[in-house]
């Protein structure tokens, strides 16, 4: 039932030099991985919603599962697959494809062909050079025969009821790509974690062009009877998804031009919306996912490829706003290749603008354009400016002070309309003690501050406290508003008093 596998702390030193072994060539704990039957079972995550009688479709498209693999161990590879087979009605499964990218361990090659040839649904694919996970997707999918395709990853595990949700969005509209709830299964004890539809997030992401997942907007939320419902999502993770394929190759199925991995769930999700379709996240399909701490694989070094894979993507799909990646790396471009291909597709499908897709799709996004103030946030009294890194791992600490430097980086704040003093999507919050860096929520509370440069006063909307910098000018500190105090003055560098709502 998913449940942990917890070693002892002092296992002899022949099962020690096994699992140090399994955690290095893997990333996970491949000695619990193989302690556990490949057909384990699991706990059903779903809410009684879903299990209601008629809640989906009975008249299902078939789908071809296509799961690349290099490398990946022997029991997390068959346990991704048996959770496949066991948990998918038989009428709706076509086949797994199981896309090889040339790996090189003995245990995948006649092993794992000889292993398959009692499953007639499984396919395998070999690849006769490592490709990456986007032409080995592309290459699953030249081999599907199924009229949907979905999408796993190689250390996965199917939950019960898991397909009937995914294909039913796709039945009613071919238009519609979606993808289920991502559960995490722990890279040491390998216990299955879950929670309810109420904990479910969508995906956004910020102007360096990464992923992110946050709350789902109150917008959505309204939109809904039940948690449970599909909701829209502005994008999507990238591994785990299924799409109708006519649907995926008239998008263009992934840029070529694309190297190894990176950039192309944004690309896929920005092309989705811009093109005519909708993107899900449905909470009635959950498959869960070992999410690892390294890669521990191998790569030619030399090349950014995560950069190059950007710079493609915001050069076809962002219009004017790729100005805000190009900021953030320096306006350092490089040789990204021949995007004209892409361009015209974008032409021939009519897609909408970007600025049509921030809009409607995305309008919780700061766009930088639009802040109030950008810049130095200066005590008019110290020289010191308000100073924080603002890396996920920074949320929740409090926000510190530097000598203003005049570089922007960690000194680089803006203020939005909304009354947010935030660096991307952190935001300064306050709820008491420290000023924090907190993930933005857009729901103002503690994170709506309200700047008068005619004061110099940064003031607190809901506790009505003034910023100031403490006594002893080491931190930053709320106090009671006084008018004489020059602790509590500030100037917001590059204030636009026209652009406040």
């Amino acid at each position: 039932m998913g449940k942990p596998v917890v070693l002892p702390k002092d296992v002899e030193a022949q099962v020690k030099k096994k699992v140090d072994e399994g955690w290095k060539n893997n990333a996970f704990n491949q000695y619990v991985s193989d302690m556990i039957s490949v057909h384990r079972s699991l706990p059903d995550p779903r809410d009684e919603w879903c299990k209601a009688p008629g809640r989906f479709l009975e008249n299902l498209p078939e789908t071809s599962v296509i799961v690349c693999f290099h490398n990946e161990a022997w029991s997390v590879l068959l346990r991704t697959v048996h959770s496949i087979l066991d948990r998918s009605p038989p009428q709706y499964l076509k086949e797994i494809i199981l896309v090889d990218d040339n790996s090189d361990m003995p245990h995948l090659a006649k092993q794992l062909d000889d292993y398959m040839e009692q499953y007639p649904k499984v396919r395998i694919v070999r690849a006769p050079k490592r490709e990456g996970l986007i032409r080995a997707r592309l290459m699953g999918a030249r081999h599907a025969t199924a009229p949907v395709l979905t999408f796993l990853d190689s250390h996965c595990e199917c939950t019960t009821g898991w397909l009937e949700p995914l294909l039913t969005p796709i039945a009613k509209d071919p238009l519609t790509v979606v993808c289920p709830v991502i559960d995490v299964i722990s890279d040491d004890t390998f216990e299955y974690h879950y929670r309810d539809s109420t904990g479910v997030n969508v995906g956004g992401f910020d102007w360096n062009l990464q992923f992110n997942w946050h709350a789902i907007p109150s917008k959505e939320r309204a939109r809904h009877q039940h948690p449970a419902e599909p909701v829209r999502s502005p994008t999507m993770a990238g591994g785990l998804f299924s799409i109708d394929k006519a649907f995926f190759e008239r998008l263009g199925t992934y840029d070529s031009g694309f190297d190894i991995w990176g950039g192309e769930n944004l690309e896929l999700s920005f092309k989705t919306w811009m093109c005519g379709g909708t993107l899900e996240i449905v909470p009635c399909s959950h498959v869960g996912h070992i999410f690892r701490k390294r890669s521990p694989y191998k790569w030619r070094s030399g090349v950014n490829v995560l950069k190059r894979n950007s710079i493609r993507l915001a050069e076809v799909w962002l219009d004017e706003y790729k100005k805000y990646y190009y900021e953030r790396i320096g306006f350092d471009l490089g040789d990204f290749g021949d995007v004209s291909e892409r361009k015209r597709l974008r032409e021939n499908l009519k897609c909408k603008s970007f600025k049509w897709y921030l809009d409607n799709v995305y309008p919780e996004l700061f766009v930088p354009g639009d802040a109030v103030a950008s810049g130095e946030v200066h005590n008019l009294a110290t020289g010191q400016c308000v100073d924080s890194p603002a890396k996920p791992e920074d949320n929740h600490k409090p926000v510190g002070l530097w000598p203003c430097h005049k570089q922007g980086g960690n000194q680089y704040w803006m203020l939005s309309k909304e009354g947010e003093i935030r660096r991307d999507e952190a935001c300064m919050d306050y709820a008491g003690s420290d000023v924090i860096l907190y993930p933005c929520h857009g729901s103002k509370g503690n994170q709506y501050w309200e700047y008068s440069p005619e004061t110099n006063r940064i003031i607190h909307g809901s506790s009505k406290k003034c910023l100031a910098i403490s006594q002893d000018r080491k931190k930053l500190v709320m106090e009671d508003c006084s008018l004489e105090e020059g602790r509590q003055k500030w100037k917001f560098e590059n204030y636009d008093p026209n652009k406040k709502l």
